[in-house]
């Protein structure tokens, strides 16, 4: 039952995995010409049974999997899910319950920063993953046997490391910080894209207002086009294109065609229209409605050093307790913290992170501790509190 291109078979594997106290999941997709992931393969497993879905089968209907896949009693495991359960998501509009994300498992248990799969595979088992499938056209058939034993490795291995990462960290009690984390993972809007916020996925140092409504409506259109004719974004037109003629607003095919990057075929044809009038909206939305940057507080120039030993002191925190850097504050975060201290509003400073990190954090910002060379190693003293 390695491959399975039939309902009986799916149905029969599903009525055993059923029984199962989780799953490992995994998809074989394409998407580089196409807006949506076009789902090839669905790997899965439990402790005794293994299957490649072939999806593509002309007979197959695969609702007995996604019925395990929205089964409350039992676990779902992932490596670096979210392109996965974004999959899941345009499938059912549900997202697979309960998560467990062995590539966030891996950071809280000190396996580094978002470390791939076949690096934790090696770390955790000893094997070495085969990779001359990784980049193979997943939609041809027949499927080669080394494309079927690649796939299911995806999935077999991953057991191994689940139930290493999950005693892990139950030994460390670090359980709840998983799930806070996975809990992420469950906000719907990350797998749903919206037109009209389009233009924020765009890079821009113009921050005017006016030229936000103008790129606006221009992305939007070019989210709603490739959408409905499912390519990729840029095929439609690209970024630096748009951002251009946000920038110029023209008014005629003629200036239109003057954009870098824009034939004069795209700019007289349909397309062109399309973003004449799409400039034309943007120009015309009341001012008190365009789109508006977000105000960053201002970070001082001289908190260099403070930064720096702030970096210090979250590697010497993270080293202690065998955990990723990234998992606890990223680089905005420590500026931040060097600039506001307890007012900087980063995850860093509340909840768990507040215990392993940010509560020292705070004392040495404030004054009340300091790092020292002892013994060639360093560590965080307190300064003693003055008594009358």
């Amino acid at each position: 039952m390695t491959l399975i291109t039939t309902t009986n078979s799916l149905s029969e594997l599903c009525n055993k995995l059923k029984e199962s106290e989780y799953v490992t999941v995994d998809t074989e997709f394409i998407r580089e010409k196409t807006y949506w992931p076009d789902l090839c393969l669905i790997q899965i497993a439990d402790n005794k049974n293994a299957a490649v879905v072939d999806v593509l089968s002309p007979n197959i209907n695969i609702e007995p999997l996604l019925n395990i896949m929205h089964d409350p009693k039992i676990l779902k495991v992932f490596h670096a899910a979210r392109q996965d359960l974004e999959i899941f998501f345009k499938l059912t509009n549900r997202l697979p319950q309960p998560l467990f994300d062995t590539q966030i498992a891996a950071m809280v248990c000190g396996f580094g920063d978002s470390v791939g799969y076949d690096t934790l595979v090696n770390k955790i088992t000893g094997k070495i993953i085969d990779k001359s499938s990784r980049f193979t056209d997943w939609s041809l058939r027949p499927l080669t046997q080394k494309q079927i034993d690649y796939a299911l490795g995806d999935v077999t291995h991953l057991r191994l490391v689940y139930e290493n990462l999950n005693q892990h960290l139950l030994e460390g009690e670090r359980s709840e910080w998983l799930r806070e984390e996975v809990e992420k993972l469950n906000d719907t809007s990350i797998y749903q894209t919206s037109p009209p916020d389009a233009w924020k996925r765009i890079k821009s140092r113009n921050t005017n207002p006016r030229f936000l409504g103008v790129l606006k409506e221009l992305a939007s259109w070019r989210e709603k086009e490739a959408q409905k004719k499912n390519i990729p974004r840029n095929h439609v037109i690209k970024d630096e294109a748009l951002v251009e003629i946000a920038h110029s607003t023209p008014k005629s095919l003629k200036n239109l065609t003057r954009i870098r990057g824009l034939g004069q075929r795209t700019a007289e044809g349909y397309v062109g229209q399309s973003l004449l009038k799409a400039v034309e909206v943007g120009e015309n939305i009341p001012s008190n409605q365009c789109p508006q940057v977000p105000r960053r507080p201002s970070i001082p120039k001289n908190i260099g050093p403070i930064t720096d030993y702030l970096k210090v002191l979250l590697k010497m925190k993270c080293d202690e307790h065998g955990i990723a850097q990234k998992l606890i504050a990223n680089s905005a975060d420590i500026e931040k913290l060097a600039a506001f201290g307890s007012k900087a509003g980063v995850a860093a400073i509340s909840g768990w992170r507040k215990n392993l990190f940010g509560e020292d954090a705070i004392n040495l910002i404030e004054g009340r501790s300091t790092i020292i060379i002892e013994e060639q190693k360093l560590r965080l003293a307190t300064y003693r509190q003055k008594t009358d």
